[in-house]
């Protein structure tokens, strides 16, 4: 067996079928709207969320900017939660791209109340930035994989409707959460003027990301793409993967929902590993060795030895993230593993 890598949903593959279905796509310039796959891609997303229309994009970091760039003007200010993506791993863009001020709102794993979001709206004031986004993430990366429930969702929108605030999802891993929940793509988009997902994380594709909104939106959203220097050409054989990967990876999640659960199972029958099995709901385990000897660097060194890659969010704490290249036997093994190296440690 060979390294088995849980550092992120990203690291995936394509597979045959996927690349069977890149090296025959029909391609044209998409910049000048003639790439019949792309089209099509976007045309599929739409439909499948309940939008008018779609844009593929490279990134997911690029679809979550152009919505902020779309929604705001320089100086207004952004409500996210304190833990999100668009805050801890997007290098700044908001600010350097749109100018716009960044209010950071504590929630519990991720997960914004709607009294919170209420508190952090701005009072119409010449001192105040206007507060004019709401941006939320599901699943929350940071918190876990958690899941906003609907009901959440729709109490925390609704402020944000009565204030005027324009609403963007950050939908990456959003069809983990239609998997765990049940609850549709469409319902959750219904609820959000612009919407992200990410086809290269647990979907499987090798690059890009969809933005869905109606047809006036993601025609700005287009020009915004130019101008982030994310125009592409004959983007077919991309958008391929990702038509494969809507076709035949959403309904497979589960599997990493539960090889994830299984993970969190094996982890807390280790002394010494702190790690909530409960709270592991989607396809992300996190777990904190509180009391171990080692440092966070050696216990990385020791398992990637062991054959395990992962990654550190905090001193001693980890991230482990399931996908569709670790199977259930992976997974036993790398209970086995960590039982070998944690146990020492």
């Amino acid at each position: 067996m060979g390294m088995i890598d849980l550092r992120s949903d990203t690291v995936t593959k394509p597979t045959p079928a996927m690349r069977e279905a890149m090296a025959h796509a029909e391609v044209g310039d998409d910049v000048y709207g003639e790439d019949p796959t792309v089209n099509r891609l976007e045309a599929m997303a739409a439909d499948l969320l309940g939008k008018e229309a779609g844009l593929f994009v490279p990134t997911g970091v690029m679809g979550n900017q152009l919505a902020i760039r779309l929604h705001t003007q320089t100086g207004d200010e952004v409500i996210v939660e304190g833990t999100a993506h668009i805050i801890r791993y997007e290098g700044g863009s908001a600010s350097s791209l749109s100018g716009v001020q960044v209010n950071c709102v504590p929630g519990e794993r991720g997960i914004l109340s709607p009294e919170a979001v209420q508190a952090a709206i701005r009072p119409r004031d010449i001192h105040n930035p206007p507060t004019t986004l709401l941006c939320l993430e599901q699943t929350h990366n940071v918190g876990g994989g958690s899941v906003y429930p609907l009901a959440t969702l729709e109490r925390v929108v609704e402020v944000g409707r009565r204030h005027g605030l324009a609403l963007h999802l950050d939908g990456a891993r959003l069809f983990n959460a239609v998997i765990k929940t049940g609850v549709s793509a469409k319902d959750h988009a219904r609820l959000f003027d612009t919407v992200s997902f990410c086809l290269s994380k647990g979907l499987g594709a090798p690059v890009g990301s969809i933005i869905v909104s109606d047809r006036e939106r993601v025609s700005r959203l287009r020009r915004l793409r130019k101008v982030f220097g994310g125009g592409m050409r004959q983007v077919g054989i991309l958008a391929s993967a990702g038509i494969y990967a809507l076709e035949h990876h959403i309904q497979r999640l589960a599997e990493d929902h539960a090889n994830a659960k299984r993970l969190a199972q094996l982890l807390s029958a280790i002394p010494g590993v702190a790690v909530d099995v409960d709270a592991t709901v989607t396809n992300i385990v996190l777990f904190k060795i509180p009391g171990a000897k080692n440092t966070t660097d050696i216990l990385l060194r020791r398992c990637r030895e062991a054959g395990v890659l992962f990654n550190a969010v905090g001193d001693r704490a980890f991230r482990l993230v399931t996908h569709l290249d670790v199977t259930a036997a992976d997974v036993e093994e790398a209970g086995k593993k960590f039982s070998a190296v944690f146990a020492a440690a």
